[in-house]
């Protein structure tokens, strides 16, 4: 899912400055408890809010989205219009309608609000797909919008990162102390240890964040399918899977879009989507 590939890579960027910045001040070695979790919410919610704030901006100029202000063709009028009724169904304000040049059928939101967000399609999704799967697409992004997708997101990714600052360490002093017996300033054991801990538990935060990501992609599917009709959202995924599912994706394209890839065992804890024949299921499961 492209809208959480660039939030995490805006957010752990962002952490990084944050860290300096902090270090700078005198903050970021802290052996006060109130100091370091004062430190931790800073880093944990500071660097989340920002790439949320962030999120449309970069969006937009990594892709090369190219917004329709002004439909020029009879198809972008088609689409334009779909976003428009959907949003008001939905019951949020229309976002920015984009497309981005890319040969892989593939469409995402985001935004920093429900009232202030981007849906973007792929040229390959619009060349792939017929009106009725796109359709389908467009209304699992705009549920995602509805949902507050991405807010969701940030609290969890802000309360996460929180949690990995503070206890790094508070395992680094532990370390520093019991382990290396220092006394007062701390030493390179305390460092490497919060280096080696915040690793550890970034890749555990990781699946955290995956794990929700999935639960609510299964709520915008059913979110599309209300919007949409149930089947056409069942038949927008059965195109990804005749797209796709003969051969395995590239990994960097299985955190895209709409569509997750497939996954097992380990790989599949740090998948962004449910596999599609899962994703089906459920929408077949309906009531």
């Amino acid at each position: 899912m492209l809208r959480i590939v660039l939030f995490l890579a805006t957010n752990f960027a962002i952490m990084a400055v944050l860290y300096i910045v902090l270090t700078i001040l005198g903050i970021g070695n802290t052996q006060s408890g109130t100091g370091l979790l004062i430190m931790a919410l800073l880093f944990g919610f500071g660097g989340s809010l920002i790439s949320l704030f962030m999120s449309k901006w970069l969006a937009k100029r990594s892709m090369g989205v190219q917004i329709i202000t002004q439909p020029t063709t009879p198809f972008e009028q088609w689409l334009f219009e779909v976003v428009q009724r959907q949003s008001a169904q939905a019951g949020i304000q229309m976002p920015e309608v984009g497309i981005f040049d890319s040969p892989d059928p593939n469409a995402f939101a985001t935004g920093w609000n429900r009232n202030d967000a981007l849906v973007a399609v792929s040229t390959g999704l619009l060349e792939r797909m017929n009106k009725a799967e796109v359709e389908a697409v467009v209304g699992h992004e705009v549920s995602h919008v509805a949902n507050g997708d991405m807010v969701t997101l940030t609290l969890i990714q802000g309360v996460i990162n929180t949690f990995v600052i503070f206890i790094a360490r508070v395992v680094g002093h532990i370390v520093d102390r019991v382990v290396f017996k220092s006394e007062r300033d701390y030493g390179p054991g305390y460092f490497i240890t919060v280096i080696v801990t915040e690793i550890f538990l970034a890749i555990l935060a990781s699946a955290i964040v995956m794990w929700f990501s999935r639960q609510r992609e299964f709520r915008a599917d059913a979110g599309s399918a209300k919007l949409v009709g149930r089947g056409k959202m069942i038949a927008a995924l059965r195109r990804l899977q005749a797209e796709y599912e003969p051969e395995d994706m590239p990994g960097q394209l299985a955190a895209f879009g709409i569509n997750g890839g497939k996954g097992s065992g380990l790989r599949r804890l740090f998948m962004s989507h449910p596999p599609l024949e899962e994703r089906i299921a459920a929408l077949e499961a309906m009531r």
